[in-house]
């Protein structure tokens, strides 16, 4: 079974994946980062922290086949106040 690595970024901050995990395939080991990418984006976005993280994966000859981004952007609008 294949073994992929999922190496992340968050911000300026990079924890690479020494270990991997085995996948099926690549769709089932995509899946995974996605959930992942998510579930971090989740934690971390609402408390203010990074607005960005990516997850690059890559198979078990450490060539990067994929790369996953989730990001949040938040843009306030200045309203006229009417009288």
């Amino acid at each position: 079974m294949p073994r992929y690595y999922f190496d992340v970024r968050e911000g300026a901050q990079f924890t690479p994946d020494d270990e991997g995990l085995e996948f099926d395939s690549l769709d089932a080991a995509e899946h995974e980062a996605a959930c992942a990418a998510a579930e971090i984006g989740r934690d971390w976005f609402p408390k203010g922290d990074s607005r960005e993280v990516t997850i690059e994966v890559k198979n078990e000859h450490h060539q990067r086949v994929l790369t996953i981004t989730v990001s949040l952007e938040i843009s306030r609008v200045e309203t006229a106040h009417l009288e």
